[in-house]
């Protein structure tokens, strides 16, 4: 069975640091397009950082670009995602996926908008003093 589990979220001071980490099942992760993904509360989803289907180049958000580092644990496999400098705005549910490799909704930075094939339930995220 294919599962994606991500963990790591909680109430995390502005200015923290955190790291998510979503760990898969059923499936091998290795040459998987990544992706991880938040939704606001009243807002739509919307892609954070990802790993193309097409190649191996990562690609951020702009609104995390420079404070946050995708990474993939093929041995574990795992992928985490670490943020920095944490703003009241990071607030969000994030979400993991995966799309199986080739697929072209993940080519290059389409990854950042793709409905993938697999998701995680998401870990909530607070970031609040």
């Amino acid at each position: 069975q294919v599962q994606l589990v991500e963990s790591g979220g909680g109430l995390v001071q502005p200015g923290g640091s955190l790291r998510l980490s979503c760990s898969a099942s059923g499936f091998t992760l290795d040459n998987y397009a990544i992706g991880w993904f938040r939704q606001a509360p009243g807002k739509e989803r919307e892609g954070v950082s990802c790993i193309s289907s097409s190649e191996d180049n990562t690609y951020y958000a702009e609104s995390v670009k420079g404070r946050s580092t995708l990474s993939r644990d093929n041995a574990e496999n795992t992928v985490y995602l670490e943020i920095d400098s944490l703003k009241p705005e990071d607030t969000a549910v994030y979400y993991c996926a995966a799309d199986p490799p080739g697929s072209m909704r993940s080519w290059g930075i389409s990854c950042l908008f793709a409905d993938m094939d697999y998701w995680g339930k998401g870990t909530l995220v607070t970031v609040s003093s």
